[in-house]
C-alpha cells in the first residue's frame, strides 16, 4: 500500500512533465505544417553535378 501512494505523485509529475512538453511543442510551430513536409520529401529536385 505504502508503494502505491509514492508511485502516484510520480505518474502525475510524469503525466503534467508531458503535457508541458506537449503543449511548449505546439506553442513552438512542431506541429505547423505537417502535410507539407510529408510532401516535400516527393518533390524531385535537379540532379547537381558531382
Amino acid at each position: 500500500m505504502s508503494g502505491i501512494l509514492f508511485l502516484i505523485p510520480i505518474a502525475l509529475f510524469m503525466g503534467l512533465l508531458g503535457l508541458g512538453a506537449f503543449i511548449w511543442s505546439v506553442r513552438s510551430g512542431q506541429f505547423d505544417d505537417p502535410v507539407g513536409s510529408a510532401n516535400r520529401i516527393l518533390i524531385d529536385d535537379e540532379d547537381k553535378p558531382l
